[in-house]
Parts: structure tokens; C-alpha cells; sequence
């Protein structure tokens, strides 16, 4: 099969389109011939091993000292499965999936094991679609619900809004019952007023652009804020959300957790079978819709993480290994 493959660490220009074996399937198996894939953000920092300097050694650690240990990038994928294990019950041969794994999705094939994040695919998507979903709805979800505690009423601003986390951020905070602003280029206002933003601030007014104390939480998507500089637009128990951090946003929670005043928080996100579930059921019920900016042929896949790597990606970019572009 072919597949992306990238054996050290650096810029897009390390990666090559190989022939490898076909991923073998084990009992608790699936195989899914994938017909669309994606390059996130995430992928984008694990081909360079760019992170904050405290994670540094851990992802090393983690995904290989000199070069990945498993060189086929992507997380998110949506296709057909095309073979189950001998003790594999939830899904059969032909059925449409998506889901998100670490490593592996950039391929023509892909196996993961049945209690992985891979769900059925909603009707009516397509599988460009479902494959742009599960890294930015997984992480609007867990960091709307369950590290902010969003409730309704509550005014929610989302830094980074036409992003492949923020399109997802605009919706499930609206979803959730929040009065949402959108912060983002002036031109991708539509598209963000398009999702629900109730109102949207042009990302170079920075937090000159915000009202003091008018955000119940505020949500950086795309690691551009700055407690301090933006603590006069948080409410008295406002809550300022990093997806991406490093020590001193750490020093931040840990100072802001005592004590009255808003609140620096930080965290992760699993790949949660029963959270991606739970998005599955928001896009059958039209809750949520995917917003693909840009798209590519597996070949294309240095020129995908270029585009990443710009800073000026909209929605997700595609990977199509089987339907057109």
C-alpha cells in the first residue's frame, strides 16, 4: 500500500510517499481502507518535534529519540472497513467509519483496534467530511464541557475561530447555550457567522477589540493570547483555556487556581470512543458540520503541511486517497 512516511524530524521536506506492507489484523482488529485523511495542526508539530520546551524530552520519549518509531503520520480518518478480527462484534467489512488515532492515518490502509476511537459514519456525510472532524470537535468538546464547565448564558470567546479547532469551538459553545465572539481574520467572518458567532472581533484589534470583563471564558485555539494581556476581558470567574501551553501557562493554573479573580486552565484531550460517539450524533443531528478549507492528493502531502505549517489554514486540510478533490 502507499503511504505518507517521514523517519526523522524537521520541516515538511522530510516527508516521502513509500510503498509499505499492508497492516496485518490481529483478533481485536480492524482494517479500514481509507478513503480521506487529514494534516492538523497536531500532525504539523509531531513531524517537526515542535512543542514547549517542558514536553520536549517526554514526546521524544514518546514518539522516538532521533525519528518517529511509527513513520506513517495522520490522526484522523474516514473509510470502509475493509477486514475485522476473529473477536471483533461491533463492525463488519464494508461499513462506513471515521475516527482518530496517534500515528498512521496518511495511508491507504489503516488497522486499529476495535475499542479505538472509530465510530460508524453518520449519514449523509461524506468522507472528506467525517475525516475533518474528530481532532477539532474532540477538542472544542472536552474543553468547552468538561475544563471549562461552559453552562448556558455564559459569553464564550473563540481565539482562532476559523481554525480546524475554532470552526468546532463556534458551534458546540453555541450548542452548549453560550452567547459566542468569534476572533478571527475579517475575512473569514462570514464563515464564523455562518457557524453561529454571535459576533466577531478582527483578530488584529487583539484585546484592544474585547469589552473588559466580557468574557466568561475565552478559548485560545491557536496559542496566541496571553493571560496577562487579556485578564481585563475575563469576568470576575472568568476562565482563560490553553489548548496548546508550555511551563509558564502551567505556573499560570497553578497560581490562578487559589484565591477570587478569573482563572488560567490547561489540559488534554483523549481519544475518547464515546466522546467521538457523541460528536457522531451532533453531525446526524445537524448540530455540527464540517468546514474543509483546503484539499489534497496523498502525493500532495508536503505541500498540505506547508500550508499548516503557514498559520493561515481554514477549517481542515483534506487528505482524498480514494474519492476526488
Amino acid at each position: 500500500m502507499r503511504a505518507a512516511i517521514h523517519r526523522r524530524y524537521g520541516p515538511p521536506e522530510v516527508l516521502r510517499i513509500e510503498e509499505v506492507p499492508m497492516p496485518s489484523v490481529g483478533r481485536r482488529d480492524v482494517r479500514v481502507r481509507v478513503h480521506a485523511s487529514t494534516v492538523t495542526s497536531g500532525d504539523a508539530r509531531l513531524r517537526a518535534a515542535r512543542t514547549a520546551a517542558i514536553f520536549a524530552l517526554p514526546i521524544r520519549l514518546a514518539f522516538g529519540l532521533r525519528g518517529p518509531r511509527r513513520p506513517i503520520p495522520g490522526m484522523e480518518f474516514a473509510g470502509e472497513v475493509e477486514a475485522v478480527g476473529a473477536d471483533v462484534t461491533r463492525f463488519r467489512p464494508g461499513e462506513a467509519v471515521f475516527g482518530i488515532v496517534t500515528r498512521g492515518a496518511n495511508a491507504e490502509y489503516l488497522t486499529v483496534r476495535d475499542d479505538a476511537a472509530i465510530v460508524p459514519m453518520p449519514p449523509g456525510l461524506t468522507h472528506a467530511e467525517a475525516a475533518a472532524v474528530p481532532f477539532g470537535a474532540l477538542a472544542a468538546l472536552v474543553f468547552l464541557r468538561d475544563v471549562a464547565r461552559l453552562v448556558p448564558g455564559e459569553r464564550v470567546l473563540v481565539v482562532g475561530a476559523a481554525g480546524g479547532v475554532g470552526v468546532f469551538a463556534v458551534q458546540i459553545a453555541k450548542h452548549l447555550g453560550a452567547h459566542v465572539t468569534a476572533l478571527c481574520s475579517a475575512e473569514n467572518a462570514a464563515l464564523v457567522r455562518g457557524l453561529g458567532a454571535d459576533a466577531v472581533i478582527d483578530r488584529r484589534a487583539g484585546p484592544n477589540g474585547a469589552s473588559a470583563g466580557g468574557f466568561d471564558i475565552l478559548l485560545d485555539t491557536v496559542g496566541e493570547t496571553r493571560f496577562a494581556e487579556w485578564r481585563a476581558a475575563l469576568a470576575p470567574r472568568g476562565r482563560h483555556l490553553f489548548l496548546s501551553f508550555g511551563l509558564g501557562e502551567m505556573v499560570r493554573m497553578v497560581l490562578t487556581s487559589v484565591g477570587h479573580g478569573p482563572r488560567a486552565l490547561c489540559g488534554f484531550v483523549a481519544n475518547d470512543p464515546a466522546a467521538l460517539a457523541g460528536i457522531a450524533e451532533m453531525l446526524a443531528a445537524g448540530v455540527l458540520r464540517p468546514v474543509i478549507g483546503s484539499r489534497y492528493r496523498l502525493d500532495d502531502i508536503v505541500e498540505a503541511h506547508r500550508h499548516v505549517d503557514s498559520g493561515r489554514k481554514r477549517g481542515s486540510a483534506v487528505i482524498s486517497l480514494i474519492d476526488p478533490c
